[in-house]
């Protein structure tokens, strides 16, 4: 693999400093009339009920939100006291800003009843097993075989899943905008098979990664993608190292690495194999990575194909991330003989921009101090926050003013923000095209649709201004006010919401499979499409409804939207916040947000 990219920060964006261990300040954006002296700056905990301060952010959980105290523009913490080495301000310093996570648990009674209701589930269908044997077809001669797949899981969806089959997999027949046509199914044998009625119900699309609202039919981006058809077709008609590379392909790849502002980028069909037939590339055995426990299915599939030793970090932990950097820098290689010491070929650190079943937000600016201060490589994976996070909609890089050239594997997809498919590698010249030339989605994967690389150049052009207008700009700003709006107005009601307050990816916790399926039944009676996610996606006792909010929707469908799952939290009992709730009306056009900040 290519050298990593250059350490030198550069002198453009917000520059970092680690301070003990991997606590940093900025001084260019804290200092007001001059640097401040830092050396003796109390030590904040790095875990999320105390936070740290970084990049003239202040990391912290919404738990302690009435704990903290302003003072000089710094957010200190409960257990924290004035430092008298710091020089007092005249005024508190407007750029210094809180990011905010929730990370509110249930009572015992609610997760003891989670659990308690998953088992009787599991005994029922282990019960209608026995004495009701599935009339599905059985496997012949098969004797002294083992097992093809887990019969667990197996028996998890005949007996468990089934029963909640119709809260899931709905088929949809329009385009997935602010709404969406569901086609309409029954079953009449409980859940083994569905029949479509030929009826259809429009609904207010809360399902969808439809951020930045390019899901559309008509519009230039749809137009650019026709006009394709008629050049270029439906395919290339091959791998991208053969004969599969049209001029579309070569901009769209061009585009990106100016958008993302690194030097080059390469463009994949798949997002999900952008990661996991790329990763491999990278990695072999005598490798070391560090991967967040939350992190997605493809970047796991990647990571374990080539061999590397892997070690997880608990999620968005980065005292937990330094301590393996640490062991793992000390230790070296293991099965060594005894005395002898090797160290790893390369220490990779994956991570997410957002992480799509929690909405949480990785923490760039002390990674990239970590990795920096380690000499390890870091993998960001922005497939949901690229378009969707920042000022310029660039991603985690750009929400947190981070350098892209401190990233050394920049990945994100096409088919959230973008409204298209595919994904992309972005970083030094020297690392694509080591990528172009032994990456397996580049030469055995078919080369990305040409309607589909018009799509995204169209949304980069309108992202970036080059159309003339100010659309991308505006799509930016309504979909962080719409987040701000929707998230402040679930805690009024008091329900459970995990996440970073910025984060367009809303789970509203529910725990129990029954009140799951309640709900996602209930709303789409009232004409809402959502989302149910349930263990094994998620963990057991962490049943969720997950929201996705989009630049499309107005102010009066998401107050449609917070009235009926109101509603619908008092009928099945979904009230299980214990936080101080502020019932202040939120004027929607007063949300701050990025241009305001």
């Amino acid at each position: 693999m290519s050298a990593a990219p250059s350490l030198e920060p550069s002198t453009d964006y917000v520059q970092t400093e680690l301070l003990n261990g991997v606590n940093f300040l900025n001084k260019k954006v804290l200092a007001a009339g001059g640097d401040i002296e830092f050396k003796n700056f109390k030590k904040l905990k790095n875990g999320f009920k105390n936070g740290s301060c970084l990049n003239g952010h202040v990391l912290t959980s919404a738990n302690d939100v009435n704990t903290k105290e302003l003072q000089n523009g710094f957010t200190l913490q409960n257990d924290s006291k004035k430092t008298t080495d710091i020089p007092k301000q005249d005024h508190p310093i407007s750029k210094t800003r809180e990011i905010k996570e929730s990370f509110e648990p249930p009572t015992l009674l609610v997760a003891a009843l989670t659990q308690i209701s998953f088992y009787i589930l599991m005994f029922l269908g282990y019960l209608s097993q026995a004495l009701f044997p599935p009339k599905i077809v059985k496997e012949k001669n098969r004797d002294g075989y083992p097992p093809l797949y887990d019969r667990f899981s197996a028996f998890y969806s005949r007996y468990v899943y089934r029963r909640v089959r119709d809260c899931w997999n709905y088929p949809i027949c329009s385009v997935p905008g602010h709404e969406v046509v569901l086609k309409d199914r029954v079953t009449k044998d409980n859940g083994w098979t569905f029949e479509f009625t030929g009826s259809k119900t429009k609904c207010l699309n809360l399902a969808s990664y439809n951020y930045l609202g390019f899901a559309e039919a008509s519009g230039p981006c749809a137009e650019a993608a026709i006009a394709s058809l008629y050049k270029h077709g439906i395919s290339t008609g091959g791998t991208r190292q053969q004969f599969g590379t049209c001029e579309l392909h070569d901009e769209l790849e061009r585009l990106t690495a100016k958008f993302l502002g690194v030097e080059d980028a390469i463009t994949f069909g798949m997002g999900f194999a952008t990661n996991a037939l790329n990763i491999p590339t990278l990695l072999s055995p005598g490798c070391l990575v560090i991967s967040d426990e939350k992190n997605h299915s493809s970047l796991i599939v990647g990571i374990k194909l080539p061999g590397a030793t892997v070690k997880v970090f608990k999620h968005n932990d980065v005292t937990h991330l330094e301590q393996l950097l640490q062991e793992a820098i000390y230790y070296g290689q293991p099965g060594q003989p005894k005395g002898a010491f090797k160290p790893w070929k390369k220490i990779v650190i994956v991570v997410e921009g957002i992480y799509s079943m929690e909405g949480t937000v990785v923490r760039l600016p002390e990674i990239i101090a970590l990795k920096k201060k380690y000499k390890a490589y870091l993998y960001l994976d922005e497939a949901h926050s690229i378009g969707a996070m920042g000022k310029h909609g660039k991603g985690v890089v750009d929400y947190f003013n981070c350098d892209p050239k401190d990233v050394d594997i920049l990945m994100g997809t096409f088919t959230k923000s973008f409204g298209s498919a595919g994904g992309y590698i972005a970083g030094t010249k020297e690392f694509i095209t080591y990528l172009r030339e032994q990456s397996y989605a580049s030469r055995y994967a078919w080369a990305m649709s040409p309607p589909l690389a018009a799509q995204i150049i169209s949304v980069i052009n309108i992202l970036m201004g080059r159309d003339g207008t100010n659309e991308g700009q505006k799509r930016i700003e309504a979909l962080a006010r719409n987040t701000r709006y929707f998230r402040l107005r679930l805690e009024q009601m008091g329900v459970i919401i995990h996440g970073n307050e910025d984060s367009p990816v809303v789970p509203i916790l529910v725990y129990l499979y029954s009140k799951i399926c309640m709900m996602v039944r209930t709303l789409i009676k009232e004409k809402i499409a959502t989302v149910g996610v349930g263990y094994p996606a998620t963990p057991l006792t962490q049943g969720r409804i997950r929201i996705c909010l989009s630049a499309g929707h107005t102010k009066e469908q998401l107050d449609y939207a917070l009235d009926v799952i109101e509603k619908v939290a008092d009928e099945i009992g979904i009230k299980y916040s214990r936080k101080t709730r502020d019932f202040t009306p939120i004027e929607y056009s007063k949300i701050k947000i990025y241009q305001d900040l």
